[in-house]
């Protein structure tokens, strides 16, 4: 074990963020030693029992010690010292020595408890400690006041699905099939058979077996069936987690009363213009028949107008079968609600959580709080309505920002802030084509190009990321360097004293050197965008000059032309007419362009030709390492070769 990287041991800063934040200093026993000869005895052990309570170390004798702190003041230092050294002194000497010299720490410290909230479809735009001013989010702006904010944290698709199972598993979506050649770029239906594959480890699987309590509150959108409509093959209780309350699919507008339909629009249109068709053809016939223009059977003409009602039936019940079968809710294996009333599902998903931080209060336990906020339909509370300035979109991120405080809360209550490990982030950029009519019901990604779907532009991948953990990480830090979503996955089997998987790729790294300030510089060297299972962009983090790199091979083609977005679109696609192929690629420079408002050249940039050249290099030997997997995003469940060409 590299006890270099565990939490206990002091992180070394640098002079910029010594002047922002204070390292923990170790009690040794030198040190309650030396403070005795400083202070006197009776402050001296004042002072080390002081700085071991910073430490949270929470071994009763250290509270008995405590206890007698008023004795200390009164009696003869040579008697209280005798006492002490007999009865207490002895143990917290040897706990402080074997503390530091090998490294052993409280079991609360060394495996601490672990809480990850997700947003959906929230902008990096959309938060106050990200830039905005209008929309209020004091609980995720104080996470970033008392912890560590990334301003380069990525998510590994655009889309629900795929990016969630690479947060999942630490591995690139393409790597575990969970990333689509076709239209279908995240799951559809409950009851498709498509999802993370069993064969795939979760950071929730390894954490449960190394004592965790691990549970998931909200969205799973990873699927739940194989071959039956009961195995649960892909449920969240096969992929490590103990307990799990929420929507195993994705909120759509087709969950809330009296709303446009999301889901399977086209095949409501087609079923109504052939209900339409056929019994017109049965008018038409039954007319001909009665007036003996036509010789047909009346049993011909019957089974027209069947086939007319069936087709009718099946539109007319297309609308509530999508909010029956997709739109509930789950408690373990079982349904709770089919379907499920919005207006009561935010508190209840703050009990849900609230309950789990409560009955495993004693630790360690995981508590994944994914989040239904802020996909469409936006369904708020009344006690948020209207409270924005930004119409439904910034009511529904208040009212998440208030369920972030809730939970912070408890953890102060219960006493276990510093002893949890808290992580904000989104799965992927805002929504720019969610509008109803003038409305806009999407996210903002501030100054970042592009949103939702589309695999190379920022504003699609670059994420709010935010971590705290009192005592052990640094307080009101920005780190500038390249991260990924995929990270969460070794950082917290690192911390957890657990083991990467040896059989396969990681495509995560470990932050805590990064977050502790251990190092200055980001593990991820390419990072690589992928709009489905296309490739459409890599990013190049060079090291030895600070610059960050970004060749776009595919670009989605804006309408109206500029847009930045694909208005009258739901969503940009990944290949066909509606992208762009570049050649040479589009070049930018992030550390100078994060907007990516200026492409350069060979004309521009001296360097352009030696850096095309490298990320070519650096996308063959990402090839090498992709493997051909069953697709999980399609209906035939195809098996298709993974390493595919930047331009198909």
């Amino acid at each position: 074990m590299d006890f270099s990287l565990l939490p206990w041991q002091a992180p070394t800063f640098s002079s910029q963020q010594a002047s922002t934040s204070r390292a923990p200093q170790p009690c040794s026993a030198f040190l309650c030693s030396q403070a005795s000869q400083d202070k006197g005895t009776s402050l001296g052990i004042r002072y080390c029992l002081d700085r071991q309570k910073e430490r949270g170390w929470g071994w009763r004798s250290v509270q008995r010690i405590s206890a007698y702190q008023e004795m200390i003041a009164v009696l003869p230092c040579t008697v209280i010292a005798a006492i002490l050294f007999r009865r207490y002194f002895l143990m917290a000497l040897i706990s402080c020595l074997l503390w530091n010299t090998f490294g052993f720490s409280t079991a609360v410290d060394s495996k601490p408890n672990i809480l990850l909230f997700l947003a959906d479809d929230l902008g990096i735009g959309d938060v106050g400690c990200y830039g905005n001013n209008t929309i209020r989010t004091p609980n995720i702006d104080r996470l970033a006041r008392e912890g560590v904010k990334l301003t380069q944290h990525i998510a590994a698709a655009p889309l629900c699905t795929p990016s969630r199972a690479a947060f999942l598993t630490g591995r690139y979506p393409i790597r575990s099939g969970m990333a689509s050649s076709n239209q279908y770029r995240a799951l559809q239906w409950n009851a498709g058979s498509g999802g993370l594959p069993a064969n795939e480890t979760t950071f929730a699987r390894i954490l449960q077996q190394q004592g965790y309590t691990t549970g998931l509150i909200g969205k799973w959108h990873q699927g739940v069936n194989c071959e039956s409509f009961n195995d649960h093959c892909h449920h969240p209780l096969n992929h490590g987690f103990d307990y799990f309350y929420g929507m195993p699919f994705t909120l759509i507008s087709n969950c809330q009363e009296n709303k446009p339909p999301e889901m399977d629009v086209a095949l409501q249109d087609r079923l109504w213009l052939y209900s339409q068709i056929i019994a017109l053809a049965v008018l038409t016939l039954a007319a001909g028949r009665l007036t003996g223009l036509v010789s047909i059977r009346w049993k011909i003409i019957a089974c027209f107008t069947l086939a007319s009602c069936l087709f009718f039936i099946s539109w007319y019940s297309s609308y509530g079968f999508v909010q029956r079968w997709n739109c509930i809710l789950m408690r373990n294996h079982d349904i709770t609600e089919q379907p499920m009333r919005l207006e009561r599902t935010a508190s209840i998903m703050l009990k849900e959580a609230v309950s789990f931080i409560k009955r495993n209060r004693h630790g360690p336990f995981l508590l994944f709080v994914s989040f239904l906020h802020v996909h469409t339909p936006l369904f708020t509370t009344v006690k948020f309505l209207g409270k924005s300035h930004h119409g439904l979109y910034g009511d529904n991120i208040e009212e998440m920002d208030w369920m972030v405080g809730k939970i912070l809360d408890l953890l102060d209550k219960e006493g276990l802030k510093n002893h949890t490990f808290t992580y904000f982030a989104s799965d992927h950029g805002g929504h720019l084509e969610a509008q109803d009519g003038s409305a806009q019901m999407g996210g903002w990604n501030g100054i970042y190009k592009g949103g939702k779907g589309m695999g190379g532009w920022e504003g699609g991948i670059r994420v709010p990321g935010i971590f705290r953990w009192p005592g052990v990480l640094p307080a009101g830090i920005v780190i500038n360097e390249p991260t990924s979503l995929m990270d969460i996955f070794p950082t917290v089997v690192h911390l957890a004293g657990g083991i990467l998987p040896q059989d396969r790729v990681i495509d995560g790294r470990n932050l805590m050197p990064l977050l502790q300030g251990r190092t200055q510089k980001s593990e991820h060297k390419f990072l690589f965008h992928y709009c489905g299972s296309y490739l459409h962009a890599v990013r190049w983090h060079q090291k030895d000059s600070g610059a960050v790199w970004k060749a776009h091979y595919v670009t989605p083609v804006f309408h109206p032309a500029g847009a930045g977005a694909c208005y009258g679109k739901r969503i940009c696609p990944c290949f066909g007419e509606g992208v762009t192929h570049h050649d040479p690629p589009l070049l930018f420079d992030l550390s100078r362009d994060p907007s990516e408002s200026q492409p350069l050249s060979a004309d521009t940039e001296p360097l352009f030709d030696t850096v095309i050249e490298r990320i070519g290099r650096a996308i063959e030997e990402h090839r090498m390492t992709l493997t051909a997997v069953p697709q999980q995003l399609s209906s035939a469940q195809e098996t298709r070769g993974a390493g595919m060409s930047t331009s198909e």
